[in-house]
Formats: structure tokens, sequence, C-alpha cells
């Protein structure tokens, strides 16, 4: 652990940076204001975010130009993963009660489009043929954790942890060992990974839950949650890649993005047993 830290709440969770330095006000309130204009632009749970507008009407949306990476992530994991992972996912989890008022309760789901039939990426323009409501659950946090380092990285700040609720990137030169949580027993680890210049990204079926069953992994192809997966981890450059991918591989075998993507990754499917890929260079206890 880093001597200084800073902690907060941000887009629903808690958040700590860690660093070697205390951190200067000015960067401080750079990074606050840097995540108030990601929410405004992202979140599906604020009315007056530009991801509410567009399920409001069909339209051209220009964001800023960090749509970019977030797309064409999306895009690619799309085509990844047959479909399974997509920005498009936001109706679905509305219908099953995760909405922006936190209802909790279900009503009949509709068959989702294809991506290509209702938005194309022009630029940072999205242009939509229907209203569509967007959810960048899969990978926003990652994304945000790498925008924040950007800011980190720009300011010369050259040892830092940043922590948001878990997924974490990490720079410099102290030992960051962090252990993997087993996600029905909080009190212990299944293994443990040294992350160092590099980001971790978990996800796990049983956090956010409600009624029978249901839960935020949602497959658009059976318009229900997942079940295979109980958890998984990615280690990766890009806290955007390892969010991203650690909901990837809810839905396909690791071998399925191994060429377009490097990582590391475990997994534990419902019957508690793991699965660590080769170049894994952590620890499995």
């Amino acid at each position: 652990m880093l001597p200084h830290s800073i902690d907060f709440e941000a887009i629903g969770t808690k958040w700590r940076i860690e660093s070697l330095v205390p951190l200067p006000r000015s960067i401080i309130r750079q990074i606050y204001r840097r995540i108030e204009t990601f929410d405004a632009t992202y979140s599906r749970f604020r009315a007056d975010s530009l991801v509410s507008e567009i399920s409001q009407k069909a339209g051209n949306y220009t964001f800023s130009d960090d749509i970019l990476p977030l797309m064409r992530l999306y895009q690619k994991l799309y085509e990844c993963t047959d479909g399974k992972v997509t920005p498009l996912i936001g109706n679905a989890l509305e219908r099953a009660g995760y909405d922006a008022e936190y209802s909790f309760v279900e009503r009949e789901q509709k068959v989702l489009p294809s991506l290509g039939n209702v938005l194309k990426l022009d630029g940072p323009t999205i242009r939509t043929s229907q209203p569509v409501i967007l959810d960048f659950g899969a990978a926003g946090k990652g994304y945000l954790i790498d925008i924040i380092a950007t800011i980190l990285d720009e300011e010369d700040v050259t040892e830092y942890v940043i922590d948001g609720s878990g997924d974490m990137r990490h720079r410099g030169t102290a030992i960051n060992k962090v252990g993997l949580e087993h996600p029905l027993r909080n009190d212990i680890v299944i293994g443990a990974i040294d992350v160092q210049n590099t980001s971790l990204c978990a996800s796990a079926s049983n956090k956010r839950t409600w009624g029978r069953g249901v839960h935020h992994i949602f497959d658009p192809t059976t318009l229900r949650p997942t079940n295979d997966i109980l958890a998984t981890w990615v280690i990766a450059q890009e806290a955007l890649h390892a969010d991203g991918l650690a909901t990837a591989l809810f839905f396909v075998d690791p071998k399925k993005l191994e060429n377009d993507f490097s990582f590391q990754h475990v997994r534990m499917f419902k019957d508690a047993s793991l699965e660590y890929s080769h170049n894994f260079t952590g620890e499995i206890f």
C-alpha cells in the first residue's frame, strides 16, 4: 500500500487512489471534474446524460473523442462473442428491473436488435435509427480508471494505484500484490497476483442480484442472466480491456479472445471449479 490516498464515491461505487506523494488539490479537482463529465455522458441512470437522451429518440449524437476506444472495444467484443457483449443490453437490463429507479421489478423482455442495424459510429458521432438504451457497464468503469490514469501520467505522478472497488490500475515500482476474493466468501481468496504496471478487473454474477436468480450479467440471446460462470478475473495492460474481457469470459471460451487481446485470466465455474490461463503469473491456492 502506498502512503497517501484519497477516498471518494463515483458512478455508484467506492474509489481509492493511492500515491507515493500527496496529490495536489489541482489534480484532485481535475479528476473529480473528469469523472463528472464521464458520468454525465455515459450513465443510463441519470436523466440528464447523453445516453438518456439517446434512449428517447433516433438521431445523431456527437460525443467527445473518448467514445472511440470504448466503442471500438464493444464492436470487437460483439464480434468475438457472437453478439453476447453489446452496448444495447441496457434495454434488457431495464426490463429485468435494473433501471434508473432500481425498481427490480421484471417486465416482459423484447428481442434486442443487432448492433449494426440500429447504431453506426462515424468518428465520435453515434447515429441511431431508433431509440436505444445503451449500457456501458461491461467496460465503463475500467475505461474511467484508464482516463484517471492518463491524468496522473500527464501530471507526472509516477507511483499510484487507482482502485475502483476492486478493479484497478497500477503504475510504479512498488509491489502491489492483490488477492482474488472468493465470490461466495469474502473472508477468503482463491489466489493472488502482483498487479504491477498493469490492470486487474473482476466480475461476479452474485454481486448485483435480485428476484429469483436475476443478476446484472445478461445474455442478449436468451434474455436471461448467464449462469455457467460464477466469477472472472482478467489482467491486461489497460483497465478498459481487462473490464470488457472480464464480462466477455462469462459468454465465450478464452480462446475466442486470444487472437485480438493480450491478457491473463482466471474463471470460476458455477460448481466452484477453477480455470486459469497458461500465462497466469500469480498463484492459485
